[in-house]
């Protein structure tokens, strides 16, 4: 398989581009619209052919480029089925397969940063998982709009993330302090916020966090429920 870590350095967003060899079939994860010449031509250089595009969650702080790279190259724009987002070629669920040429990925529903939270596992001898803003490294996703709920996350990061192979990687959809990958083992090793003893208590530690908004929020969310359609920014 073709894998690509790619990084947009305005809003600390990974995207992932993943194609199989054989059929040059490529999809695109999170991926974000001021990148979107970079994506064509890493698509040209590598001879692929984009089938799709996947969000995992109505991004606050940066605004999809799925609209754009429909109409650019024909793929199909995914988003879950609780997104907003009814402009979407299609929506996925919790346990639905999405393919790309012979190669899979796994749908998991993990609501808790956004209703609309989804992660994505690429199975096989050195299985990948894409968390979107669910699970970071040393660090997990904000609960604290778009109906999130640190209850539904922790439930989401215990019963469904952490119960992962140790091995499995994890590629998150943000990183602040340069780190680009960790695994399931190490998460449940060293993240602080995982050091909690009940699902009580992270509630109340996501509760004290008291975050400011993303600065693109009243933007970006309007946007990417439009599939990332919106006036020209000023």
């Amino acid at each position: 398989m073709i894998f690509r870590q790619l990084f947009d350095e305005t809003s600390y967003t990974y995207s992932y581009l993943l194609a199989d060899e054989q059929t040059k079939e490529a999809l695109i994860i999170d991926s974000v619209e001021e990148k979107v010449e970079d994506y064509m031509l890493l698509l040209g250089e590598l001879g692929l052919t984009l089938t799709a595009t996947l969000d995992t969650h109505t991004h606050a702080d940066h605004i999809t480029a799925a609209s754009v790279l429909r109409d650019r190259t024909g793929c199909q724009s995914l988003v879950g089925k609780q997104s907003k987002a009814d402009c979407a070629s299609a929506k996925f669920q919790h346990k639905d397969l999405i393919k790309v040429g012979k190669h899979s990925l796994k749908v998991l529903y993990t609501p808790g940063h956004t209703d609309d939270s989804y992660s994505f596992l690429l199975d096989g001898p050195e299985p990948k998982l894409f968390s979107g803003d669910t699970l970071l490294i040393r660090g997990t996703g904000r609960t604290d709009f778009q109906n999130g709920s640190a209850a539904q996350q922790y439930r989401s990061l215990v019963d469904i993330l952490l119960a992962l192979p140790g091995h499995t990687l994890v590629y998150p959809g943000h990183d602040y302090k340069g780190a680009s990958v960790s695994t399931i083992g190490e998460e449940r090793q060293h993240n602080p916020r995982l050091k909690v003893a009940s699902e009580q208590d992270y509630v109340e530690l996501m509760e004290a966090l008291h975050l400011p908004n993303p600065a693109l929020m009243d933007i970006a969310v309007p946007a990417n429920q439009a599939c990332g359609k919106h006036k020209p920014l000023a």
